[in-house]
């Protein structure tokens, strides 16, 4: 087991670090200067009462936007350095925003340890790559963003930081499932890589009829399409709609993760979801083929969607009206009554 030892880093506070409830957002090229997220993470541990970073258990993942590899890391070795006991990372650095917030409230550790809190890399629907945007937030126990009272901590000790903690960690291997573990000054440090898709899946199956949703994907007079515009929303669409819902991988675009989103901006909207427009027979130029009846894309983070039908767009309040006024009886989740409309998941917007 490798032996890590922790150092104090000097540091001096960086002008404009002050997150909302959806976090931090600059240019790449502002979070790689020296000690800018450092700084910003420190903050972070500082704001936190004890309990919830000494022996805590964090998640520490996202949209696989670039920088996100880095930023794992870094994120990591500090925690390890704060006294964290635990990190999870989603494989490859994969968790959509709402996975995240699944993983915090459901998850369960080998070990029995359940998560407090994560770090979120994303910067949202905004472009990726070496000259695009970079963003991280908090999450709380809840699974929700941190509140205002604790971004503002977080704010007033970005402007007074002196030092932060990291430890001489080697980088860990994201890519591939299993539990890494390290022996520091406080005791073991352990980084546990999982399977991105699985606890997410298990929560949708609890929430929708899975049986049902996959009669109508078999239909013959149904058929659909789905963007994840190069997003984190690829990470679970294979899974859910082909290998448990038996629709075709054909009716999938853009479901490959990509740190420059495939050189697209991944907004879901009639201007930037080109492809799928066109295909759901809406496009500047006639198409030969006949449009699918539903078509569906997710932002970079997937907790934004756009919902098409054939030759016509579904605002976003029509189709959360339309989820509403079906809840009780499609879904199995909501059987015992709606009680309000709030944020809405990749998959639950989608059907």
């Amino acid at each position: 087991m490798v032996v890590f030892n922790v150092s104090r880093v000097e540091t001096t506070p960086f002008d404009g670090q002050k997150p909302g409830t959806s976090g931090l957002r600059k240019k790449v090229k502002v979070f790689v200067q020296p000690h800018y997220l450092q700084n910003f993470v420190q903050a972070t541990f500082n704001a936190l009462s004890a309990e919830k970073v000494r022996g805590a258990t964090l998640v520490v993942s996202g949209d696989g936007r670039y920088y996100s590899k880095d930023a794992i890391q870094i994120i990591t070795k500090m925690a390890a350095a704060n006294g964290v006991r635990r990190i999870w990372v989603g494989q490859n650095g994969l968790l959509s925003t709402p996975a995240v917030s699944a993983v915090i409230r459901e998850r369960t550790g080998v070990d029995g340890s359940r998560a407090s809190g994560a770090f979120i890399l994303t910067a949202s629907h905004n472009p990726g790559g070496p000259n695009e945007d970079f963003g991280i937030k908090y999450n709380m126990e809840n699974g929700g963003p941190a509140p205002e009272g604790t971004t503002d901590k977080i704010y007033e000790n970005t402007k007074t930081i002196k030092e932060y903690l990291i430890a001489d960690l080697p980088d860990v291997d994201i890519s591939t499932i299993g539990v890494t573990s390290f022996q520091g000054p406080e005791g073991q440090f352990n980084v546990e890589v999982f399977d991105s898709a699985s606890d997410y899946v298990k929560l949708m199956k609890s929430i929708f009829d899975f049986e049902s949703i996959r009669k109508l994907l078999s239909s013959s007079r149904f058929t659909f399409c789905y963007d994840a515009l190069h997003g984190v929303a690829g990470a679970y669409a294979k899974r859910i709609f082909v290998e448990e819902l038996g629709a075709q991988e054909s009716s999938l675009l853009n479901c490959t993760p990509k740190e420059d989103f495939g050189g697209g901006h991944p907004d879901p909207n009639l201007t930037y979801a080109k492809e799928l427009v066109a295909r759901m027979g809406l496009g500047k130029t006639e198409s030969q083929d006949e449009p699918p009846e539903f078509g569906g894309a997710a932002d970079g983070d997937a907790d934004r969607n756009m919902i098409l039908g054939k030759r016509f767009f579904v605002t976003p309040s029509d189709s959360v009206a339309i989820i509403a006024a079906n809840a009780v009886d499609c879904m199995p989740y909501f059987s015992a009554g709606l009680k309000g409309v709030a944020r809405f998941s990749l998959f639950l917007s989608s059907f």
